[in-house]
């Protein structure tokens, strides 16, 4: 019951963080993994849990998702669930002991693109500008990633599709919510068909995600939202660090 009890609040302050400057996952994986679920579950469960505001935030952004200049969006789609459905099969081909080896490296990406994503795409743009060959390309490698694991890629999109010349924020993060979605819904089909969503756990998790992100995006409207942009950088950077010390010393 405390397990359950933790990962409700959990859940709700990672649909409260996602509404607002997102980061999620971060907390509801390490959240999973103290209530006991293996490594490789709990990063399932944390995608199944975390997937339906992803649809909810889609839904509110429909006006504003459009196709990219020259490039397919039905082939986008295609990539991005390819990657996605690539992702999860080889998550599910990774044992528990292996994944928790990899887990602080792909923390330590996550929180690097959504602390330096913006800054790096804005910079970069100035000084290249990328084919939608490279964007496609891009596009399933992300893909592969967000069903894999997925924290911060979202931003790591936003980045990528700002070197291609987009700048209108409204189009990119409501794409972004839409891929996103795409990548995870693929992936959490696949999780479920192989039994590795822990249900109790991520049943109320599920319910509190929802919840979080309904009152999150209706209340944090009135907080500094660069205050807690930091405020997520800071805890994502020791959550890394946390998981870095538990594996490695």
């Amino acid at each position: 019951m405390y397990n359950l009890t933790l990962l409700f609040f959990i859940g709700m302050l990672a649909g409260a963080m996602n509404a607002v400057a997102g980061g999620g996952s971060f907390i509801t994986f390490p959240a999973l993994l103290y209530a006991g679920v293996p490594a490789v579950s709990a990063n399932a469960s944390s995608t199944a849990a975390l997937f339906p505001a992803s649809l909810v935030s889609a839904w509110e952004f429909k006006e504003y998702i459009r196709p990219f200049p020259d490039v397919s969006m039905k082939l986008m789609i295609v990539l991005t669930f390819a990657g996605g459905c690539t992702g999860a099969l080889l998550l599910l081909h990774t044992t528990s002991a292996s994944f928790t080896v990899i887990v602080p490296w792909l923390l330590l990406t996550g929180a690097m693109a959504f602390a330096f994503g913006k800054q790096l795409g804005n910079q970069l743009r100035r000084k290249i500008h990328i084919g939608s060959g490279i964007v496609l390309s891009g596009q399933f490698l992300l893909g592969i990633y967000g069903g894999y694991f997925g924290g911060a890629v979202g931003i790591m999109m936003m980045a990528m599709w700002s070197l291609f010349g987009l700048s209108d924020i409204k189009v990119i993060n409501a794409n972004k919510t839409l891929f996103v979605g795409i990548a995870n819904a693929i992936a959490v089909v696949l999780f479920i068909i192989a039994g590795k969503v822990a249900w109790s756990e991520t049943c109320v998790m599920l319910i509190a995600t929802i919840l979080g992100g309904y009152f999150g995006a209706r209340y944090t409207k009135q907080m500094n939202p660069v205050k807690l942009r930091m405020s997520v950088i800071i805890f994502n950077f020791v959550i890394t660090a946390i998981f870095f010390i538990r594996v490695y010393l």
